[in-house]
């Protein structure tokens, strides 16, 4: 594994555990945004690891896993993970949207979305491994 992929995996570890505190202290929206930024650095790591490039600064996922070179190989509900994520990285930075987006957001939601982010970042791993 190249020095570039285990710095953005680092980031994404170092992440889970805040996403994790925030989860524990009903900081829902600051957690859903933890998500997007594991999940977005776990295909920041793939992009690195497979061209030796720095990744794009980008935050769309699917244009991530596009240039990644796995989008024909993301599953319909890791699609899904991404359509949630896309709104708590963008709308949540914004305070025009912060309100109505905080306000969409439950504990129950927020677990599942914290829990497929971490199956995500797990299967990311598992494709760098091969």
């Amino acid at each position: 594994m190249r020095d570039k992929t285990a710095y953005w995996l680092d980031l994404c570890d170092d992440d889970v555990l805040t996403a994790k505190a925030l989860l524990k202290s009903e900081r829902l929206l600051p957690m859903g945004f933890f998500c997007h930024m594991i999940t977005e650095k776990a295909l920041k790591a793939v992009i690195a690891e497979r061209t030796d490039e720095v990744p794009p600064r980008i935050h769309d996922l699917a244009k991530l896993a596009n240039r990644a070179g796995i989008w024909e190989s993301v599953s319909d509900e890791q699609k899904e993970l991404f359509k949630k994520l896309t709104p708590l990285q963008i709308e949540a930075r914004y305070p025009e949207y912060k309100e109505r987006v905080a306000a969409t957001l439950t504990k129950g939601f927020c677990k599942q979305l914290f829990s497929e982010t971490e199956v995500f970042l797990c299967w990311i791993k598992a494709q760098l491994e091969r």
